[in-house]
């Protein structure tokens, strides 16, 4: 009998939330008011991390720009007030050091107060097979891309908690969802970030049963500097997105509390046909979509002094 009322209660509220989901399908969410909302977002020196600051300018929220390029995250906090921001405040601060990361939580709580909205936007990417990458740049890389969202959960969840109000959004990637070749280490650390956040997810929702919003972000190759070189073979399926393009429905999800993003929408039936074909049938779709060669013309974004593919950019 316990099964019986267990299972009619669980069928009842699945199909009013099918049906909540379709109708917000149709007419979507109300966008919610940010005002006064205290948002941080890391590696915001440049790329979409910078984007994202100028979206957020024109809100009335305050924002806090995290990168380890101090002269890049200065050049976004002049944009950002060009476009309307008021308050903006920028830290140095190295996301795949534990310390640094809550010595500046610290100083941001002093200065600017507890931050409502966390974008762990900081990432980075070697573009090199699995035998090439250097040791330390496979630990650079989950330090970077996953570990960092462990530390800025611990620094800015708990005064979340205790207010009940607040969201999390994490920008993994669409080679978070499905491995690509010549990308190992940053799949993995992607992989790594989304299951972080979804973790997060249920944890705050089933748990502790709070209001404090999640979006995880999954998109495509993105057209800046971090994947210069990066080719597409069918770009009508799999496109390389335009970074403002990315920008703006990363903004809106965040405005509309979505749960999940994936861009482009292919990547949502890329995804379901994962679950349902043989891995054999995986990589004849995955030649066809050219997945086997995107990345032979890599370069990455380059610094001075560098050499291409050692590229350690800490924005998306």
């Amino acid at each position: 009998m316990h099964v019986m009322l267990d299972t009619a209660i669980f069928l009842g509220k699945f199909l009013y939330y099918f049906l909540e989901s379709l109708t917000f399908k149709i007419i979507p969410k109300s966008k919610k008011n940010i005002a006064g909302e205290i948002v941080l977002i890391t590696g915001a020196g440049s790329g979409l991390g910078r984007l994202l600051a100028i979206n957020f300018a024109s809100t009335g929220a305050s924002l806090v720009l995290w990168d380890i390029n101090q002269e890049g995250n200065m050049e976004t906090c002049r944009m950002a007030k060009e476009k309307g921001a008021v308050k903006v405040f920028t830290y140095k601060c190295d996301c795949s050091n534990r310390q640094e990361v809550y010595r500046v939580a610290d100083q941001v709580r002093k200065e600017v107060g507890d931050v409502t909205i966390l974008v762990n936007n900081a990432g980075i990417v070697t573009g090199k097979l699995f035998l090439d990458i250097p040791d330390h740049m496979v630990e650079k890389s989950f330090y970077v891309n996953v570990i960092s969202h462990f530390w800025t959960y611990k620094a800015f969840l708990p005064a979340m908690i205790k207010a009940n109000h607040g969201h999390l959004v994490c920008i993994s990637s669409a080679a978070g969802l499905v491995g690509i070749n010549g990308l190992s280490d940053y799949s993995a650390s992607k992989f790594a970030a989304f299951g972080l956040a979804e973790s997060l997810f249920f944890e705050l929702n089933m748990i502790i049963k709070c209001d404090i919003k999640t979006t995880i972000v999954c998109p495509y190759f993105i057209s800046t500097g971090m994947f210069e070189g990066c080719t597409t073979k069918y770009s009508f399926l799999l496109p390389l997105l335009n970074q403002e393009y990315v920008a703006q429905k990363i903004f809106t999800a965040i405005l509309e509390e979505q749960v999940y993003l994936l861009i482009p929408k292919f990547a949502y039936f890329a995804l379901v046909l994962k679950q349902m074909i043989s891995p054999k049938m995986m990589i004849v779709l995955a030649e066809y979509l050219g997945v086997n060669t995107c990345m032979n013309s890599f370069k990455g974004r380059v610094k001075k002094n560098e050499l291409p593919n050692e590229t350690e950019e800490k924005s998306q």
